[in-house]
């Protein structure tokens, strides 16, 4: 018991720190593709951040699994954590670094019990619009027959291709880009599905509220229309015995006077 509560309170501390080192990962990741024209140090300085951060998420991941008190079934339930910390290493992509970032990100915000539902959609639609139109960007920027030229046509492409609009005005023209865009769609069908599954999950669960209020007042009703009747009994049983009472006739008392015959009281005789 004290192996997995060891790991429960690791994951509960580190966990504002790695979604901190997620939004350093977020700036490093951007600026070199919104700011093309920076300096070498600036390139160099977010390269650093980046590699920075994949290396505390796999320090994390070793801890936890360190920590973890059945280190075969940790590694069995948390494969997705593995191969995003190994991802990188594969083939140092700057992309595969985003990749394996967001695998990770997501996965610790899903051990949150604080964060709902909500937050998490409304996290996970930002982030992949904002990471979906940088790394569109960086790979068709320089494409011969591209024409996502600038971070305003990726981001007008990211939003149509997450909800399956596809103009088809911006489309990427380069087999890392169209993987791209496979993820994106993929990505938008899957949240859209989580919105209209919460949304039809709350209203059931509004009619559900509902209809068991209604039942409780339905049958707060019987029971007390039960008691009027078992009420109205008992009236109509004092009722009947008043009125038996009544209608009994009266018992003459014994006469008394002159004229009423003498009582003879039998005494036993003296001696």
């Amino acid at each position: 018991m004290k192996e997995p509560s060891r790991q429960l309170l690791w994951e509960r501390r580190s966990q504002t720190p790695l979604l901190v080192l997620a939004v350093a990962f977020a700036v490093a990741y951007a600026v070199p593709i919104v700011a093309p024209d920076a300096s070498a140090r600036v390139h160099g300085a977010c390269t650093y951040v980046e590699w920075a951060v994949w290396g505390a998420f796999a320090a994390d991941y070793l801890v936890r699994l360190v920590l973890s008190a059945d280190r075969g079934r940790f590694v069995r339930t948390h494969w997705l954590d593995l191969a995003a910390v190994l991802l990188p290493l594969v083939q140092p992509l700057r992309l595969l670094r985003l990749v394996a970032t967001l695998m990770l990100v997501g996965r610790r915000a899903r051990m949150a019990p604080q964060i709902q539902l909500t937050t998490y959609v409304a996290g996970s639609v930002v982030g992949l619009l904002m990471f979906g139109s940088l790394a569109v960007l960086s790979v068709e920027r320089d494409a011969p027959d591209g024409n996502i030229k600038n971070l305003g046509d990726a981001v007008w492409w990211s939003f149509t291709t997450m909800t399956t609009v596809g103009y088809g005005d911006h489309s990427p023209t380069t087999g890392l880009g169209r993987v791209l865009a496979v993820g994106l769609m993929l990505s938008g069908i899957a949240l859209l599905g989580v919105v209209t599954a919460n949304i039809a999950a709350w209203f059931i669960s509004r009619f559900e509220r509902d209809d068991q209020a209604e039942r409780l007042q339905l049958a707060a009703i019987r029971e007390l229309q039960a008691e009027v009747r078992a009420l109205r009994g008992e009236v109509a049983r004092l009722g009947g015995a008043a009125d038996a009472a009544a209608v009994r006739p009266a018992v003459a008392p014994p006469a008394t006077g002159p004229g009423a015959p003498a009582q003879r009281e039998a005494t036993a005789p003296t001696p």
